[in-house]
């Protein structure tokens, strides 16, 4: 009767060992503060000087039915050394829409436009800084 008993646990045991590192690991993710990821307004972290030339600006115009986002960040663009590197557009649920990538050597500021055809609700915009991190800002459509 032990011999059963010591194979079920061992059994048991090894099933454990290969799904429990995986569900612990995921609780570990879950526990990541949005903060470490990217600074806002609110929550501009050890940046808190930094948010005036950080935090991207949005504009949304609409016309005819479509909808056009208008994003600037007040950054300077002082080639490779200090610029913006791109803009990232996400819809609602935090999903990728469309970016606009920079050129520091060629581009005097950093500013895009997107176009939207079908579009509601909350947007968010990310403007990322090479030395100044990620920023996220949103407008309603």
């Amino acid at each position: 009767m032990q011999r059963r008993n010591f194979i079920k646990w061992s059994a048991a045991s090894i099933g454990a060992s290969l799904f429990l590192p995986e569900w612990v690991a995921a609780k570990d993710v879950v526990a990541t503060s949005v903060s470490d990821i990217y600074y806002t307004k609110e929550s501009p972290g050890r940046w808190k000087d930094k948010v005036a030339g950080h935090l991207p600006s949005i504009g949304i115009e609409k016309s005819k039915g479509k909808i056009t986002v208008k994003v600037a960040t007040a950054h300077e663009m002082k080639g490779y050394e200090h610029y913006i590197v791109k803009h990232v557009l996400l819809d609602k649920n935090y999903k990728f829409i469309d970016e606009h990538l920079f050129n520091p050597e060629k581009d005097k500021a950093a500013v895009s436009t997107f176009a939207l055809d079908q579009c509601s609700g909350v947007i968010f915009v990310l403007s990322m800084c090479n030395k100044h991190d990620l920023w996220l800002n949103s407008a309603t459509v």
